[in-house]
């Protein structure tokens, strides 16, 4: 799988999908997510440790074959941890079936700024049918 690029996803896009069973929302904020509240049913995976959790990232979403990230305002640690999944998985020889890993415009700001649901539940991973969003 050479040359896997990273695509954008719109707010409104990821609302209509994020129920699919093959898609997992990845929340790559540090702090921020216990104090903003976070996407309904996404999982956390800080920024600043990202590279040493990848594999646990890519075992926690076995079955999926698309990540969307996100951070504050998917300008830099959303799209810098998507490409250090894309260049992991170039150069790893394993399959694991991530076929598409985009990055969400204007991240979790501008998805809460334009009325999303958000949830703020203290789980993680963040189960959605627990939470009131």
């Amino acid at each position: 799988m050479a040359g896997r690029s990273i695509s954008y996803i719109t707010g409104s896009q990821l609302l209509s999908l994020r129920r699919q069973p093959t898609i997992a929302i990845v929340d790559v904020r540090d702090d921020e997510r216990t104090h903003d509240g976070h996407i309904s049913g996404s999982l956390h995976y800080a920024s600043d440790g990202f590279t040493d959790n990848i594999s646990k990232l890519i075992h926690e979403v076995k079955g999926k074959d698309t990540l969307v990230f996100h951070c504050a305002l998917s300008q830099v640690r959303g799209p810098s941890c998507a490409r250090k999944l894309v260049n992991y998985l170039e150069n790893s020889k394993e399959d694991v079936g991530i076929k598409n890993i985009m990055v969400l415009e204007r991240g979790f700001n501008g998805w809460e700024a334009s009325g999303r649901p958000v949830c703020r539940c203290k789980n993680v991973p963040c189960k959605e049918s627990e939470c009131a969003s």
